[in-house]
């Protein structure tokens, strides 16, 4: 068949990176109304003689010089002369992103960068902010339209292509392509975006640079008190809270008032946005128990880089030592989740990250009001052991050495691949777990104990993970970002 396309937009050279943002704008926005005006044609029983396509905007940079540049740098740099190339999608999401990568690589390397039309075709469904379902096909007037495979017209998502071997270090680059320029090409974030707002529940917009993990309501519930507190007060940074369905509430001094319909149904993984300028508020996810949703969810929030991610959430405490309420800050982890084995192998360290260490320490101990050798009477810092079987405890002699030989202090279901996805996708990775129980010396964790447990810690907790947070805002992302994250052979965009 034919194909029809949209008129070819020319390749352009910018040296202002606000410019190239909005040209990759322009050519995004009138693509992918190309393909919303044909498909909604095409519900409705209209004939199409010829296949429909439109393809992502790209960002383009080309060097010729092997110039070492500042050593100190994380990213905004490529490793060498060549052409790298990204695709591009949702401008209007990263536009903030784009910018600075942008005036970095022109700051950088001296050279102007490139956009134009990338040959990634965009599949239909991601032409839709949500789902066409929604969007689209409930204009149908006769199902008759659907004779034909939607395939056969349109371009679907290719799951086979939407894999994350850039990332995994496992890309194979074809001869005469161009480099890659960012970890993830357009359709494997749109990809994403359609999950978050699957799983938690709000769209991809309102996520922030800030984010926070946790497996319990507790904590959402201390954080949603927080927020409307804040907001009620008129308080300076924030300008909005974000919950399911994305019902908005506005900052007092912003006039305040509520908009959006909560869902009849929580989703997965809700997630909750207190909204600064510029992605510069904090997200938090209740991701639930096991290791899978931990994957699942770190899979998606990766596509938007954030800034960082800590998990905060109770653990079982391995040592007699401790006392339920102790906290336990990750220096390391054992791997016994099993579920990044295969992108990430066991032989791989995942290090603990100096700026999130000193940042959580020093938010205990000013929560607390404890310093030095007195910080340890409520904090222990050590290795977590993160395993698949919530029934470890019983499961026989064999985990016990293991947990023994690994000089594990404390044991959960999340944490390890929360830092484990933060370090395979280049985000900094935090831990900060509450002693919950100590069931291989007899306090078990039970109902009673447990909601009065819960009512004197989460909300210190919860206030120990933010400070943290708002130390590690007002460091430079240059410096936030650590080079023990990237590789010697990385891409340039962080």
């Amino acid at each position: 068949m034919l194909v029809e396309t949209p008129p070819a937009f020319a390749t352009e050279a910018f040296v202002d990176a606000r410019a190239a943002v909005s040209r990759l704008e322009e050519i995004y926005e009138r693509n992918t109304q190309f393909l919303r005006d044909r498909f909604e044609a095409y519900v409705n029983g209209g004939a199409l003689t010829t296949r429909v396509r439109a393809c992502y905007p790209f960002v383009r940079m080309t060097t010729a010089t092997h110039a070492r540049l500042d050593s100190r740098l994380a990213y905004g740099f490529v490793a060498g002369p060549g052409v790298h190339e990204t695709s591009v999608t949702r401008p209007d999401i990263f536009r903030t992103y784009l910018t600075e990568q942008i005036e970095l690589l022109v700051k950088n390397h001296g050279v102007p960068v490139e956009v134009g039309e990338s040959n990634e075709p965009i599949p239909i469904h991601f032409a839709y902010r949500r789902d066409i379902n929604i969007e689209a096909a409930l204009t149908i007037a006769d199902s008759s339209a659907f004779t034909r495979s939607l395939r056969d017209v349109f371009d679907t998502p290719d799951l086979g292509a939407m894999d994350d071997a850039i990332a995994d270090g496992t890309f194979e680059l074809r001869p005469g392509a161009p480099e890659p320029l960012a970890l993830f090409r357009a359709a494997r974030v749109d990809y994403s975006l359609r999950r978050l707002y699957h799983y938690t529940g709000t769209d991809p917009e309102h996520f922030q640079n800030f984010v926070i993990f946790t497996n319990y309501q507790f904590y959402v519930d201390a954080f949603v008190q927080l927020c409307q507190q804040r907001l009620a007060s008129g308080q300076i940074g924030p300008e909005a809270f974000v919950a399911p369905g994305n019902v908005t509430t506005l900052n007092a001094r912003l006039g305040g008032g509520t908009t959006g319909l909560a869902p009849e149904r929580a989703p997965q993984m809700p997630a909750y946005h207190l909204v600064e300028p510029g992605y510069r508020g904090i997200t938090l996810i209740n991701i639930g128990i096991g290791p899978s949703n931990a994957r699942n969810v770190t899979d998606h929030v990766a596509v938007l880089r954030p800034h960082a991610w800590l998990m905060i959430g109770h653990c079982a405490g391995l040592r007699n030592t401790q006392r339920l309420g102790d906290y336990v800050l990750a220096h390391g982890y054992v791997r016994e989740d099993h579920v990044l084995d295969h992108e990430l192998p066991l032989w791989v360290p995942i290090p603990a990250l100096a700026e999130m260490q000193v940042a959580l320490e020093e938010a205990v101990g000013e929560v607390t009001g404890l310093t030095g050798f007195e910080l340890k009477r409520v904090m222990r810092t050590g290795t977590v052991a993160s395993v698949d079987n919530r029934n470890w405890e019983i499961s026989g002699p064999s985990v016990i050495r293991r947990m023994s030989q690994s000089r594990a202090v404390a044991l959960d279901m999340e944490s390890a691949a929360i830092a484990a996805n933060g370090y395979r996708f280049r985000v900094p990775y935090g831990t900060l777990l509450c002693v919950s129980d100590k069931p291989l010396h007899g306090e078990i964790k039970l109902a009673g104990m447990a909601s009065e447990f819960y009512r004197q810690r989460v909300g210190q907790h919860l206030e120990i993970g933010l400070k943290a947070l708002e130390r590690l805002k007002q460091q430079e992302s240059e410096r936030l970002h650590s080079r023990k994250l990237r590789s010697f052979a990385e891409v340039a965009f962080q």
